[in-house]
């Protein structure tokens, strides 16, 4: 059942309305971070849960960014007000990306643990797709596929590109398959959205045709 929308979640300088799967590119962690921490303390201040999918390897930093931004880290995570995943522990559990399998890890986060949290806040750094591991490269029809998943809340989901680190090809798609979209640390509605059904059956030519063209 889907979570009440008690009060204005804003991101990126805007008032983020429904439409709340949203990809943001940016050019360096820092960009990132500077946009991205008031979505984040207001999501505390307001009494929101937070989820980050993160590089192991950044944890040390993003903890720090979070207490310099006046959060209290240890006593967020002990009341289950935050919860943050290693890749290990979310796209890329058992060494693998399985879309099937990360869909229904969202939902099952989405649905259980509020602890009386009305809304969570989840943002996954997509930075994992760029290992060297078994499925990545179904990345982008995860993020189209997991839009049927997500129009059933209204919790609000940020997904991070570092622009200098995936190629044009993979931002245009990654770009089409949001509702929302940050650009230039400025959030928008997304008027080169592709809807899930579409855009799979678009992606389901694409790869016939060039396992065509490969034979």
């Amino acid at each position: 059942m889907s979570a009440p929308v008690h009060k204005q979640v804003r991101l990126a300088g805007a008032v983020i309305d429904r439409k709340r799967h949203v990809c943001a590119f940016f050019n360096s962690k820092e960009e990132g971070y500077r946009v991205l921490m008031p979505f984040i303390k207001e999501g505390f201040d307001q009494g929101d849960r937070a989820l980050h999918f993160i590089d192991p390897r950044d944890r040390a930093e993003h903890l720090r960014r979070l207490e310099q931004a006046g959060i209290d880290v240890a006593e967020a995570e002990r009341k289950d007000q935050l919860e943050i995943r290693p890749w290990e522990d979310a796209p890329l559990q058992q060494g693998h990306f399985d879309q099937h399998r990360q869909i229904a890890l969202i939902e099952r986060l989405l649905n259980s643990n509020r602890g009386g949290y009305p809304l969570t806040r989840l943002v996954g750094n997509m930075e994992w797709a760029l290992e060297d591991k078994p499925g990545v490269s179904d990345m982008v029809e995860f993020e189209s596929r997991v839009n049927n998943t997500l129009d059933k809340y209204d919790d609000a989901i940020c997904c991070t590109y570092d622009v200098s680190r995936f190629s044009a090809s993979v931002i245009m798609d990654a770009l089409r398959v949001h509702p929302a979209v940050i650009i230039g640390g400025i959030y928008q509605e997304n008027p080169f959205y592709v809807p899930p059904d579409e855009f799979l059956n678009e992606l389901r030519e694409r790869n016939a045709s060039r396992n065509a063209s490969s034979r």
